[in-house]
């Protein structure tokens, strides 16, 4: 079995091929998403905490989080499904997928560095391996969190630039767009659009009230015609 550890603090991957059955024992019968200390591994893994994040089987069928079996299982999947995209509005189809239990079946097993031990690894822990961060988070409090950055600091100068060489030789550098920045502009935006609610609101009080009125004025209107009326009946029937 193949063991896919990833380190996300270096951003680095490293591919182990284990075929001892007892350093395996201890993955069987443990489901996604749970810890694992990786002891048995040897003795340079002393120390390490593993998180089973999925896998595949050895027919390629990917594992499942929430099927609680040991095998392969056909379910028909629709839209939401992990694993499944509808091609039409209301298709749903039957797909096959690998349960989230491990069992010897597997032929890769994904596993994340929770805890780091004692020992580096070479190619996942050590720091002359360590890539750096491509591409960094684009909302303003993610980006806050990452630097541990204070609400007053400037979001716009702690974004992850990349810089890179165009195709003239030119240097440009390239930075997203920080997303659900608040402003002095924003601001200013959200007052116009709660002053333009609360105007309709008070525009629309005042057209309810002289509907109101107008309404009152035609029914009163509409009653005296009404008795003028029945009036000049009542008159001309007397002659």
């Amino acid at each position: 079995m193949k063991l896919n550890i990833a380190n996300p603090a270096t951003g680095c991957m490293k591919v182990l091929e284990v075929d001892d059955e007892k350093q395996l024992r201890v993955f069987y019968d443990r489901r996604m998403a749970q810890e694992v200390e990786a002891d048995v591994l040897g003795e340079e893994w002393k120390g390490y905490v593993f998180r089973i994040s999925g896998g595949n089987d050895k027919q390629g069928f990917p594992m499942a989080q929430g099927i609680m079996i040991n095998g392969r299982v056909r379910l028909l999947m629709g839209k939401g499904s992990c694993y499944y995209r509808p091609r039409v509005k209301g298709e749903r189809k039957r797909k096959s997928v690998r349960g989230c239990i491990v069992g010897g079946d597997l032929s890769v097993l994904n596993l994340i560095v929770v805890k780091k031990g004692e020992n580096e690894i070479p190619g996942l822990t050590d720091e002359e391996s360590a890539k750096p961060r491509r591409l960094g988070p684009k909302r303003a409090n993610n980006i806050r969190r990452l630097f541990n950055a204070g609400p007053d600091a400037d979001v716009k100068k702690l974004v992850i630039t990349r810089t890179f060489t165009t195709k003239k030789g030119k240097e440009v550098q390239k930075r997203p767009k920080v997303q659900r920045l608040v402003t002095p502009l924003t601001l200013q935006r959200k007052r116009h659009i709660a002053a333009l609610k609360k105007k309709g609101q008070e525009r629309a009080l005042r057209e309810r009230a002289e509907y109101a009125r107008l309404h009152q004025q035609r029914k009163e209107e509409a009653r005296a015609a009404s008795s003028r009326r029945r009036s000049s009946r009542a008159g001309s029937a007397a002659h």
